[in-house]
């Protein structure tokens, strides 16, 4: 639409259309944060071409991640359930694509029956040319100053739950941002480190600027990373087990159940719609499932529990069993379950190396 401008806060090329008041925002105890990008919508912009290709692209055009549309509406579904009298569904998103087409994803997001609370965009138009060009796939400042935005926006205590993709140094932007938020980074180091990931020293100056007015605190309770590029699980072991890189969406419900943000029901929503839709077959689900309990990310109660739900369904065969036992939980908070039974790296680690890239 021609008057994006006069709807969006606007701070160089990061642009933010609020579809919420200040109130809600700051009311809301957990909040979703999900990058758009190859993680829930299956887009390309990395090169002229492509950006021109979204440019081009309607509404009902744009495809999503297999499995994204039914997760994110169950997401929303248990969201009401578990928070009685609220209608809203606090989740963001971030994306590279223009701020000319907030128009049609937001008419894509509704059409998916998600109405976020805001949607953060990239003027990616103005670095159209010659000098600008190597920022189109730049989004370590971009991304992080738009967290730091959203931050100043929600209640001092909120938590955030974060996805993203391994095609953007999502785990990166999103650690740096959780560490800039408690503080465990020094100023001089974050410089060093942001530098490192092609910030330019305005923007650097912007997102520091930002972080005096955030609270010391860390909002981050945990990171999902799709694995869109195929990069090796392990490869995220340095980021800490708060990060958890999913192969698929069947992966993602899985973990949500066990961390009581969906119910069994939803969870055979969708592999359901994996099967019907998007080609995947029970060998697949199998192998989904047996790869997150050797990992291990899933407990044995949680094994004990979807497991004779899913076979009632036929997404896993009678006879199906492990390739091994899946592990006990050895602390938890609440509904959430921090660790199990012989694992060892941290939740969250002291310090990251973050110019050590050894995928």
């Amino acid at each position: 639409m021609s008057d994006w401008r006069t709807r969006a806060e606007i701070t160089s090329d990061v642009v933010l259309f609020r579809y919420v008041t200040d109130p809600v925002e700051r009311e809301t105890p957990e909040v979703y944060v999900w990058d758009l990008d190859k993680t829930y919508l299956d887009t390309a912009f990395e090169s002229l071409g492509g950006l021109w290709r979204t440019l081009r692209e309607k509404a009902f055009q744009k495809r999503n991640v297999p499995g994204t549309g039914t997760l994110v509406r169950a997401l929303r579904d248990y969201w009401q359930e578990t928070h009685k009298g609220r209608k809203d569904f606090p989740i963001y998103f971030i994306t590279g694509s223009p701020p000319q087409l907030e128009d049609k994803i937001h008419d894509k997001l509704a059409y998916d029956g998600i109405y976020p609370f805001g949607l953060f965009c990239k003027d990616n138009v103005q670095n159209l040319t010659p000098r600008r060009l190597w920022r189109l796939t730049q989004q370590v400042g971009y991304k992080l100053q738009a967290l730091l935005q959203l931050r100043l926006h929600l209640g001092d205590n909120v938590r955030q739950i974060l996805w993203g993709d391994d095609s953007e140094a999502d785990a990166v932007i999103y650690s740096l941002y959780s560490d800039l938020c408690s503080r465990r980074l020094e100023e001089r180091e974050a410089r060093v480190i942001l530098k490192y990931f092609n910030v330019i020293g305005q923007q650097v100056d912007t997102i520091l600027r930002l972080l005096e007015d955030v609270p010391k605190q860390d909002p981050v309770e945990k990171i999902y990373i799709n694995l869109a590029a195929d990069t090796d699980a392990d490869y995220y072991l340095k980021f800490g087990r708060r990060i958890l890189p999913t192969y698929n969406t069947f992966q993602l419900a899985l973990d949500l159940f066990q961390d009581n943000r969906l119910s069994s029901a939803q969870v055979v929503k969708v592999a359901l719609d994996l099967v019907q839709n998007f080609n995947f077959g029970v060998e697949e689900l199998e192998n989904s499932l047996d790869e997150f309990i050797r990992r291990p990310v899933l407990a044995d109660k949680t094994v004990e529990a979807i497991l004779p739900v899913l076979q009632a369904q036929k997404l896993i065969r009678p006879g199906f069993t492990p390739s091994v036992t899946p592990k006990t939980i050895i602390s938890s908070v609440g509904p959430r379950i921090f660790e199990l039974d012989g694992v060892t790296e941290p939740w969250v680690p002291s310090h990251i190396d973050y110019m050590r890239d050894d995928r």
